[in-house]
């Protein structure tokens, strides 16, 4: 047998269980995107509709058009802002009265609570989880509530995941208490 076709069949086995590991990790990368875009977009701008959308903007994120940002604003008055990277589709819903929400297209539930929890930790905000409980009219879905704190700085936040931890739809809203 020749050793150089055995390394060749070796590179493709390594390269694919890589490219399947990576797609496994895949909701679990997409949850530390949202809960971090969540952190930095929402929680920090949470009530102040044009410093978030001042610093969407310096980020580069655009806009969507207005029939695409019209599905994630319901009747609304607000600006929905593309906040997709090479790790999923994300975006950043600004409605004018200052609540703000970061919505992933495919990110794992537990990893999304998890991430959440560690970035709240590790900035120093203070939270209680209010409620948890499961959707009535969509059974895959999971509401988390918390009340959370900073200093004088206080927070509602609605985290609503799909249960399985192989991924869903993720959306995290803030809103100043």
């Amino acid at each position: 047998m020749n050793p150089v076709r055995y390394i060749r069949v070796g590179v493709i086995i390594a390269l694919g269980l890589a490219l399947q590991a990576r797609a496994a990790d895949a909701p679990n990368s997409a949850a530390k995107q949202v809960a971090g875009l969540f952190m930095q977009g929402c929680v920090q701008f949470a009530g102040d509709r044009d410093g978030l959308r001042e610093w969407a903007r310096k980020l580069g994120l655009q806009e969507l058009p207005a029939d695409v940002q019209e599905q994630f604003l319901y009747g609304l008055p607000g600006v929905v802002f593309d906040a997709s990277n090479k790790e999923g589709k994300f975006v950043l819903v600004s409605e004018d009265n200052g609540s703000c929400s970061a919505i992933a297209e495919m990110a794992s539930g537990p990893s999304v609570i998890a991430e959440l929890e560690k970035y709240m930790q590790g900035a120093s905000i203070s939270f209680n989880v209010t409620a948890e409980k499961g959707d009535e009219a969509e059974k895959a879905l999971k509401h988390r509530e918390y009340v959370a704190a900073q200093g004088q700085r206080q927070w509602l936040l609605l985290i609503s995941t799909v249960k399985s931890p192989t991924g869903g739809q993720a959306m995290l809203t803030a809103n100043r208490y």
